[in-house]
């Protein structure tokens, strides 16, 4: 049906959501896990906030190099559904040219971001601002969300996380990555977002990731 109104409203797979948690797919409404999901939330602002005290030097430190070196915003945020259907806007250091016109191509700085996840720390921000979690499924587009298809209300029910399995597997394809979600709700626990945390802290200070790419 064709007008404005085409299109994903993001509030059908929060109901479609509700839906499935009341047939035991695959969320868990008890007592004791509600109790988890209330420690969980705690649990990110605790982190998330003293993580953005400890790393304000670093975050100021790249947010100044990435201005300088072509005098454009440090930031960049695009619009991705969040918790309930709700849009919100993800922020992430700038990694590409600037200039409009200039092809998108990682400047040096981006490349070292973008290769040690160093860019999505500004996302610490989202998440006390209750749009994310440190730990859940992966941040989508509205345009993406026909492509999950019947898992569309898994990832609508939560908040979408800075880090996840997908983040922690690797060669994860589009397929592989909405399955890694969905076994992350079926399965969630508080343990199991330390362990992801853990995984994660590991890989960010990998000398791999570190290192610019060089060609041979």
């Amino acid at each position: 049906m064709a007008g404005k109104n085409q299109g994903i409203n993001p509030a059908d797979p929060w109901r479609r959501s509700t839906g499935a948690r009341k047939e035991g797919r695959p969320f868990n409404s008890s007592k004791s896990h509600t109790i988890s999901r209330i420690l969980k939330r705690a649990l990110d602002l605790v982190i998330a906030a003293s993580l953005l005290f400890l790393l304000s030097p670093l975050l100021l430190s790249v947010a100044v190099i990435i201005m300088l070196s072509d005098r454009g915003a440090a930031f960049t945020s695009h619009r991705l559904i969040g918790y309930k259907g709700k849009e919100f806007g993800c922020l992430k250091f700038r990694t590409t040219r600037s200039d409009a016109t200039a092809s998108l191509h990682a400047t040096i700085v981006g490349d070292i971001l973008t290769r040690s996840s160093l860019d999505k720390l500004p996302q610490l921000i989202n998440v006390l601002l209750g749009q994310m979690s440190l730990v859940g499924p992966r941040a989508i587009a509205k345009e993406e969300l026909p492509r999950y298809g019947e898992h569309t209300y898994a990832y609508v029910a939560v908040r979408p996380g800075l880090t996840g399995h997908w983040q922690i597997s690797e060669h994860v394809s589009y397929q592989n990555r909405v399955f890694l979600d969905v076994e992350y709700l079926r399965n969630w626990t508080l343990a199991l977002d330390f362990m992801i945390m853990a995984k994660t802290l590991a890989a960010l200070l990998s000398r791999h990731a570190l290192l610019p790419k060089t060609d041979l």
